[in-house]
């Protein structure tokens, strides 16, 4: 069967609810399956994204390799059938962990003799049958990290800088990012910065105020009351105290605030303990996890983001910013590249409560709030929305296919 579309594979560690698979998962939908053939690997055994999978985008396959250990040789050998079998041109590796099984697999594919899955399925004509020395697969690794965390981190980057090295090309999700790695000395045959976008269709302006009502109802928030809100998995590194001690101060002050954290995660039992330390019982409120945070959001007069590290180019902040509302957001990763301070949003030095207070003060104002909102949302869609991202990618993915070899250094794709 002569099929000219590019064979391309995604892999990510697993399917949990987490930025870097989210992006993956809204860009595999995306994509043009006239253009491409897609598949996509997850290797750790967590699929709680796979109901947002669109398989009809993913004509090639969605896999689940059932990793049981740092290097499962049978996770190995499964993704290198698929190479095989699929012809895939292009892998596209979701952080450092999918980079080593899609170079591990990608060697082991080249191996002349068949497997007896692979001879098996080439007997049954099941799928198109590889050709007896298959050209390697391209490798593009899409990098969401930027500082790394304790020694532990740094280590196993240092085992994996040679992985990225050899990749065809590292992706960055910001310029900040870049940069930051760039000073490092972290080099892959080329590099580029695609940032991440979100789906304004998706994440609109039309949430009906019965609905926002609802939603305030349900937890006994007033119209009236200034609602603030973290959508965010409960994590150390999100700060959710920061948040708690910036409403307990603005409180105290004698401002009718309240909060309304989306989410859930390991650290939320810390969280309720020290919600009730600030007696803020009444006024902070839970929503556990959400499959669709739009509600939520929209309940909510200001969005932030108060995280300490890890965040690199949030998509909770582009989702909330999408849908009309302002951000006040911790300066780290690419939040300078989001937000324009004063304009769309407020910037602040992390774990700066005082800053926090003061930003969050300044939006309890609705006029100043819904404004800033409507600027925030003209960004999206300018800069940041679900089509430039993809028009990039699919760029990107067309000049790697295309290329018989790729050269040191930056290619420019936006």
């Amino acid at each position: 069967m002569n099929d000219s579309r590019i064979h391309l594979l995604f892999i990510v560690n697993s399917l949990v609810f987490g930025g870097a698979e989210k992006h993956v998962v809204t860009l595999a939908n995306a994509l043009d399956r006239r253009r491409y053939r897609l598949s996509l690997a997850f290797l750790k055994d967590d699929a709680t994204l796979l109901p947002q999978i669109d398989a009809s985008n993913l004509d090639g396959g969605i896999l689940s390799c059932k990793v049981a250990r740092k290097i499962d040789s049978a996770a190995v050998q499964t993704l290198a059938d698929h190479l095989r079998l699929e012809r895939i041109e292009i892998i596209v590796c979701v952080n450092t962990y999918s980079l080593l099984y899609a170079t591990l697999a990608r060697r082991r594919a080249l191996v002349r003799v068949p497997t007896p899955d692979l001879a098996s399925a080439q007997a049954s004509a099941t799928y198109p049958v590889a050709a007896p020395d298959p050209t390697p697969a391209k490798l593009i690794e899409l990098f969401h990290t930027t500082e790394l965390g304790g020694v532990e981190d740094q280590l196993q980057m240092l085992f994996y800088r040679p992985f990225i090295r050899l990749s065809d090309q590292l992706v960055y999700v910001c310029r900040n990012q870049q940069r930051y790695w760039r000073r490092r000395w972290l080099r892959a045959r080329q590099d580029c910065v695609i940032h991440n976008g979100v789906d304004t269709a998706h994440f609109d302006l039309c949430q009906s105020e019965i609905g926002k009502q609802q939603v305030r109802d349900r937890f006994g928030i007033d119209r009236a009351d200034y609602l603030i809100g973290l959508c965010a998995v409960m994590r150390p590194e999100k700060a959710h105290g920061d948040l708690l001690h910036a409403i307990d101060h603005m409180r105290r002050a004698g401002l009718r605030v309240k909060c309304l954290l989306i989410g859930d995660g390991p650290e939320r039992g810390r969280i309720e303990a020290q919600i009730r330390v600030l007696g803020l019982e009444d006024h902070v409120h839970i929503t556990g996890f959400q499959a669709d945070v739009r509600p939520a959001i929209a309940a909510c007069d200001v969005m932030t983001i108060v995280s300490h590290h890890v965040e690199t180019f949030s998509i909770a902040a582009l989702e909330a910013m999408s849908m009309g509302k302002p951000m006040v957001m911790s300066r780290i990763g690419g939040a300078d590249e989001q937000i324009d301070h004063g304009k769309n949003g407020y910037l602040f030095a992390k774990g700066d409560i005082g800053a926090l207070v003061d930003a969050l003060t300044q939006l309890q104002h609705r006029p100043h709030a819904e404004a800033m909102g409507q600027r925030a949302r003209q960004t999206v869609e300018q800069h940041f929305s679900l089509d430039v991202m993809v028009a990039a990618y699919d760029r990107l993915f067309t000049s790697t296919a295309t290329s018989p070899k790729l050269h040191r250094g930056t290619i420019r794709v936006a």
